[in-house]
């Protein structure tokens, strides 16, 4: 008898996402659960298994769109077939099961042995069985023969072989088919996996798609809590939380937690999932938060948080996330102002301790917190923050701004990309922002750039080579929207990235934009407006926007697109006003635009 005691990571997420089932009523039992549930088998079938316990693999995911699994069996064949050797019997299970080929028994008495598994010798059971069945060997005996096949013992072998072959003629088997059959058994008995393992990690691979098909928010939430570290796997399970429908909440320090929460078709995002912030520090302000109520504003916050608990990079962190929004919308004020909230939490803490409170015992009044008055960074600067604090875009990526453009100049997304590279394809063309870029020197000395990009669909890699890094190193710079034409390999399950040839998405959007609508409802977002056309290089004196319509809201750079106003009267009445000179309009100035307050839409023409 033989105990494997694993830790796996995978059964506290199933645990936790049965506990967060429980205020909704729903009490699971995994140890009772059907084993035929066909929801579930259905979404294996289709290869939806982000967070599936082990086959979340790309080349499982094929394995399990050609096998289509519709019972358990197929699962427990699956974990042990997906190994090196084995694996080129996958095919020949998957044409079996669907008819496509028939099972064959080298002889009748193989066949209740290996009808479960279509005819293929998947198990060590199965060469067990076999040698006990046509060789009359005990079960102790073929255990010994297993070994020994394993362990390729010339010695013992050719032993082995006497004693199968002599006991396969005993029960009426010819020589020549008992010969074969031994070496047939020796060659899958190399690499057979022991069923009963295979079956525990089935059956934990099982527990895991039911949970995803039944209760998809619980069990993504759990995957997202248990890899609070993992911003790969964060972005992973956000996303396919979106392709679920699944609405995932940003941080927010009144209705976040430590860890992933969960609502109707909602996940709220973990507030110690941030970056620089510790779960500790989070643990006592929601203490407090669940004590007293909500915070009603950044003065009430400090004032109730302990100063031991937070740091000047936990509030920046938390105010780059968004979770303080509720409190103050402006991200930038409150990142400005973390010394000051810092400081205003200390003096409450230092007034509570040297009881400066009324008569009564009462809270001292909240702190008077001055935050600097400066303007809200501009969306790209947003997302590049929040990208900083959360480890990926959350709340939006800096390409959804150049949508239309990226549709008129015919660029593939990360995902199709892969896609197409998977079925042959060796390059495309890519539009992605750049969110780090490291460089070393290769074995011969030469440097080479490994650039860390995303785009809507994902985060990956590209490759340049000394050539391209001289060439295109001022292009690539973090933070960069850059338009990529990149060459790819396949290397196992991977694709592979190089860049061929990079040119900022702005110039490239330049050619197919003639320039921009700007609807508004009345004159007070004309300076914002302006400001945000005219752009540093012809800003007026300490930063002032000049007006819509002077001389010094001249065009960013070399500008030639066309900008027009138009006034909304009324829900029947427009006023359309063309504004003087030509400028530059990129996706990323109109986006900046559209998040003026006051700026009811902007059109790009």
């Amino acid at each position: 008898m033989k105990f494997d005691f694993l830790g796996l990571k995978t059964l506290t997420v199933l645990d936790v996402a049965c506990k967060l089932l429980k205020p909704r009523g729903i009490h699971v039992d995994l140890a009772t659960l059907p084993i035929d549930d066909a929801e579930s088998y259905q979404m294996l079938a289709r290869g939806e298994v982000v967070g599936v316990f082990q086959v979340e693999s790309q080349g499982m995911r094929r394995a399990l769109v050609d096998m289509r699994p519709d019972r358990f069996e197929d699962i427990i064949a699956l974990v042990a077939l997906y190994r090196p050797g084995p694996m080129a019997n996958i095919p020949t299970y998957c044409a079996r099961k669907h008819g496509d080929e028939e099972p064959e028994y080298l002889h009748p008495v193989l066949e209740p042995i290996l009808k479960e598994t279509f005819g293929v010798i998947i198990y060590q059971e199965q060469v067990m069985q076999i040698a006990q069945v046509m060789s009359g060997y005990s079960l102790g005996d073929a255990d010994l023969l297993r070994r020994a096949m394993g362990k390729k013992i010339r010695a013992e072998m050719d032993k082995q072989r006497d004693i199968f072959v002599a006991g396969a003629v005993k029960n009426g088997v010819p020589k020549g088919q008992a010969e074969t059959i031994f070496e047939l058994l020796a060659k899958f008995a190399d690499y057979g996996f022991n069923k009963s393992h295979a079956a525990a990690y089935a059956l934990v691979s099982y527990h895991t798609a039911y949970m995803k098909a039944h209760y998809p928010v619980e069990f993504i939430a759990a995957s997202m809590t248990l890899d609070l570290n993992n911003t790969d796997k964060l972005s992973e399970f956000r996303s396919e939380a979106q392709r679920l429908g699944i609405k995932v909440e940003p941080p927010n320090i009144n209705r976040s937690g430590a860890t992933f929460e969960v609502g109707e078709k909602t996940i709220y995002y973990a507030l110690a999932a941030l970056k620089g912030v510790g779960i500790q520090a989070i643990e006592q302000i929601i203490e407090e938060r669940t004590k007293r109520g909500l915070f009603t504003s950044l003065a009430d916050f400090a004032a109730r948080v302990n100063p031991r608990a937070i740091n000047k990079r936990i509030i920046e962190s938390l105010a780059a996330a968004g979770a303080f929004d509720t409190l103050e919308p402006n991200r930038a004020r409150v990142f400005a102002g973390a010394d000051s909230i810092l400081a205003a939490c200390q003096r409450a803490h230092q007034a509570e301790t040297s009881g400066q409170n009324d008569m009564f015992g009462m809270a001292a009044d909240a702190p008077t917190i001055m935050l600097p008055q400066i303007e809200p960074w501009l969306p790209a600067e947003k997302l590049r923050r929040e990208y900083d604090a959360v480890g990926f875009f959350l709340s939006g990526h800096p390409l959804d701004d150049y949508a239309t453009v990226l549709k008129r100049l015919r660029v593939q997304s990360w995902a199709e990309f892969s896609r197409a590279v998977k079925t042959g394809a060796t390059a495309g063309k890519v539009a992605a922002t750049v969110v780090s870029r490291m460089e070393r020197r290769t074995k011969t000395g030469n440097k080479m750039g490994i650039m860390g990009l995303s785009d809507p669909t994902g985060h990956f890699e590209a490759v340049l080579f000394s050539e391209g890094l001289a060439q295109y190193r001022d292009v690539l710079e973090p933070g960069a929207a850059v338009l990529l034409q990149l060459g790819a390999e396949l290397q196992g399950e991977d694709v592979r990235a190089r860049v061929l040839h990079a040119e900022p998405l702005d110039d490239a959007a330049a050619k197919t934009q003639k320039g921009l609508r700007i609807f508004v409802r009345d004159t007070k977002p004309l300076d914002s407006i302006a400001k945000r056309l005219a752009g540093p290089e012809t800003a007026g004196a300490n930063g002032a926007a000049p007006k819509i319509g002077s001389p010094g809201i001249a065009p960013r750079g070399n500008g030639d697109g066309e900008v027009s106003l138009v006034m909304m009267l009324d829900l029947e009445t427009e006023v359309e006003m063309k504004l003087p000179g030509r400028f530059k309009v990129s996706p990323q100035i109109a986006g900046a635009i559209k998040a003026v307050a006051g700026v009811v839409d902007v059109q790009q023409i």
